[in-house]
C-alpha cells in the first residue's frame, strides 16, 4: 500500500511540466512523496519539518549562468523528524532519485516547536491537577478552568532539564470573557511541558504570590469598543485602484517589475526568501544579491528573577516564521490590486498541509522619487516614485510581525519590519516595586523591558561573485585648523576599512561616525567615479545586545552581539553578512 502511494505521488510529481524551478518551495505532492519514502524506510515517526534543500551555491550558479547547457541542479528536500522517544533526525531526500540520501540521528538539540506542539499545551494545563491547585491559591475555583490560558513559549535553555528532553514553558493567563484580552490577567506561575510524554513534570512557583487582579477586563468585542466611545467615524475612505492592472509580471515565482528580476521562495523557518535578484541596466542583466532572508530574531526580556531569564524567544529558529504566517486578507492585511501566493507545509502525521494567501506581492506609490526647480526660469522636473512589496505576517504569541520586503526604482533593496499585536505581560501586586526591569501599563500588569532584534542574512552578488565589505566611517580631516591641508578646518571624508578576517568584520554601529558597510565588488569600477561598483548596507539606531556578555541569552545569541558579521561562503571571494 504504501509502495503504492510512493508510485502514484512520484508520478504526479514526475508529470508536472515544466519542471520547477530548483529554488521553488516543494509542492504538496513533492512534500508527499517525501513522506512516503521516509514512512517506507523508517516507519512510524513524526515530521518536523519538510522543505526545500536549496542547491549547493556552484551547481546553482553555474545553471544560472547557462540554464540551457549547464546541469540542473538535484531536486532535493531537507527532512527534520521524530522518531518514538524524542530521538531527532535529519535527513536528506532526492527527489529525482526517490532515494533519501541521508538519515541521521542528532542527539542533545531540539528541533522547533511546531503550531500543533503549541495547541496541545493549554489542554493540557486546564486538566493538570498541580495547575489547577495553584490557580486556586491565586484565586481562581476549579470550575472557572475554561477561563485559564496560555501561551505556550520553547523553554530555551534551563540547566535543571538538559536539552535532551522536549520542553515548553506554559505563561499563564486568564479571561473573564472569551472576547477579553487575556494579557490583562496574567498569572504568577509557570508550568513546564514535556512534549514527549504529553505531561506538566514541573511548575514555577514564585517566592511572593500575586493574586488574580480585580481590574475590570479589555474586551475587544464591538460592544465593548461602543460603551468606551466607539470606533472612529471622522476619516473618509482612501480608495487604490489599478484600472489598467499592475505594471509587474508573473512567471511561475518569477517577477519582473521595473527591471528587477526576483525569485520569491518560501520556508517553514524564514518565511519569504528572495533568490537571484537581478538588475536590467539597459539591457546589461546585472547580478546584485544571491539570496536574501530574514534568518533569525531574539528577544530577550529584561527581569532577572527566575525564571525570567528563559524569556527570550528565537522567533525563526524556535517557531518558524513560515510555519507562524497569517493566511492574508484583501482589505485588511492587504489593500490594492494583489497577486498572493500560497505556501504548502508538513503537519505531524506527514500530510501536506497549504497556508492560503500567505505572500502578499502589490505596489504602492513612493513619493517624490526626484524633483528639482530652476530658480532662473521656475522650470520644473517632478518623477514619482513607485515601489514592489513582497510581504508576509507571522503571530508569535502575542506579537505580530509584519515583513515587508520593498523595491524601489532607484535600485535601493529596503526590509521593513512592522511590529504589532499585544504586549508580554506578568502579574504583579498592588505598589509592588518593578525594580526597573518593568513598566506598570495597567492594575495589577507588569510589562517587562525587552528588545527585537533582527538577523537578516544578505548574500551579495553585485556584479559578479567577487564581492569585498567595507567598514564606512565619516571622519574628520587630517590636519589642524590652520596648517597647509586644512587651513579653515572644514575637510571630512568617507574612511573605508577593508574586511579581511572574520574576526576583524564583527563591527558594531557608531552614530559618531554615521558608520555604514558597503559590498564592493573591486573588479568592475564605476566610469564616473573611478570607484567599484557597491551596495551601502546601513542599519543605524539599533541599541546593542543588552544582557551581559556571559550570560544566557548572550550565549544563545550570538549573531545578535554584533550589528554586522561577514564571514566567506562556500565560494572563494565570496562574502555574505
Amino acid at each position: 500500500m504504501v509502495l503504492d502511494r510512493l508510485q502514484q505521488l512520484t508520478h504526479q510529481v514526475n508529470a508536472t511540466a515544466p519542471p520547477p524551478h530548483p529554488f521553488d518551495p516543494l509542492s504538496t505532492s513533492e512534500i508527499e512523496a517525501v513522506v512516503a519514502l521516509i514512512r517506507k524506510e523508517y516507519g512510524n515517526v513524526n515530521f518536523n519539518a519538510v522543505s526545500l534543500y536549496e542547491p549547493r551555491k556552484a551547481e546553482m550558479m553555474a545553471w544560472l549562468a547557462d540554464p540551457e547547457t549547464a546541469p540542473r541542479p538535484a531536486r532535493k528536500a531537507d527532512v527534520v523528524a521524530i522518531a518514538p522517544g524524542g530521538k531527532v533526525h535529519d535527513g536528506i531526500v532526492d527527489l529525482d532519485q526517490k532515494k533519501i540520501i541521508q538519515w541521521q540521528h542528532t542527539p542533545g538539540v531540539q528541533p522547533l516547536i511546531t503550531m500543533e506542539d503549541l495547541q496541545e499545551v493549554e489542554h493540557i494545563v486546564r486538566k493538570d491537577p498541580k495547575v489547577i491547585e495553584q490557580c486556586e491559591i491565586i484565586g481562581i475555583p476549579k470550575e472557572d478552568m475554561h477561563k485559564v490560558y496560555c501561551d505556550p513559549w520553547t523553554i530555551g535553555y534551563d540547566e535543571r532539564f538538559g536539552t535532551d528532553v522536549r520542553l515548553q514553558q506554559a505563561l499563564m493567563y486568564y479571561r473573564p470573557h472569551v472576547d477579553d484580552s487575556q494579557y490583562t490577567f496574567p498569572l504568577d506561575f509557570c508550568p513546564i511541558y514535556n512534549a514527549e510524554t504529553k505531561q506538566i513534570i514541573h511548575i514555577d512557583i514564585p517566592p511572593v504570590r500575586r493574586p488574580l487582579s480585580k481590574a475590570a477586563p479589555n474586551n475587544y468585542h464591538p460592544e465593548s469598543v461602543e460603551k468606551e466611545g466607539g470606533y472612529r467615524n471622522d476619516l473618509k475612505p482612501i480608495n487604490i485602484t489599478q484600472p489598467e492592472g499592475v505594471s509587474f509580471k508573473m512567471d511561475g515565482r518569477i517577477i519582473d517589475w521595473q527591471n528587477w528580476n526576483i525569485h520569491v521562495g518560501f520556508n517553514y523557518r524564514e518565511g519569504i526568501v528572495l533568490n537571484n535578484i537581478t538588475y536590467n541596466d539597459k539591457g546589461n542583466v546585472r547580478p546584485v544579491f544571491y539570496r536574501l532572508s530574514l534568518a533569525e530574531m531574539v528577544v530577550p526580556y529584561g527581569n532577572p528573577e527566575h525564571p525570567h531569564q528563559r524569556k527570550h524567544a528565537f522567533d525563526l529558529g524556535e517557531y518558524g516564521g513560515g510555519y507562524m504566517t497569517n493566511s492574508l486578507s484583501l482589505g485588511c492585511d492587504c489593500k490594492g490590486a494583489i497577486h498572493y501566493m500560497d505556501a504548502a507545509f508538513v503537519n505531524r502525521a506527514g500530510a501536506s498541509t497549504i497556508v492560503k494567501n500567505a505572500i502578499c506581492i502589490h505596489e504602492e506609490d513612493a513619493g517624490i522619487l526626484y524633483k528639482h526647480t530652476d530658480f532662473r526660469d521656475e522650470s520644473i522636473i517632478v518623477t514619482r516614485g513607485r515601489k514592489l512589496v513582497i510581504s508576509h505576517i507571522f503571530t508569535a504569541a502575542n506579537y505580530e510581525y509584519c515583513v515587508y520586503w520593498i523595491f524601489h526604482q532607484d535600485g535601493t533593496v529596503q526590509l521593513d519590519i512592522k511590529l504589532t499585536g499585544i504586549l508580554n505581560t506578568y502579574a504583579m501586586n498592588p505598589g509592588e516595586d518593578t525594580k526597573g526591569w518593568g513598566t506598570e501599563v495597567y492594575p495589577g500588569v507588569n510589562a517587562h523591558n525587552h528588545q527585537h532584534l533582527f538577523c537578516l542574512r544578505v548574500d551579495p552578488n553585485i556584479d559578479g561573485p567577487s564581492n569585498t565589505v567595507f567598514q564606512v566611517d565619516a571622519v574628520r580631516g587630517p590636519g589642524e585648523v590652520g596648517s597647509a591641508e586644512n587651513k579653515y578646518g572644514n575637510a571630512f571624508y568617507a574612511k573605508k576599512t577593508k574586511y579581511t578576517t572574520p574576526l576583524e568584520a564583527m563591527s558594531d554601529y557608531d552614530g559618531f561616525t554615521g558608520r555604514t558597510w558597503e559590498m564592493a565588488n573591486t573588479n568592475k569600477l564605476n566610469p564616473y567615479s573611478k570607484k567599484p561598483v557597491c551596495y551601502k548596507l546601513v542599519s543605524r539606531e539599533v541599541p546593542p545586545l543588552l544582557p551581559k556578555e556571559g550570560g544566557l541569552v548572550w550565549k544563545r545569541a550570538g549573531f545578535a552581539r554584533h550589528a554586522v558579521h561577514v564571514t566567506k561562503c562556500e565560494l572563494p571571494h565570496i562574502w555574505h553578512l
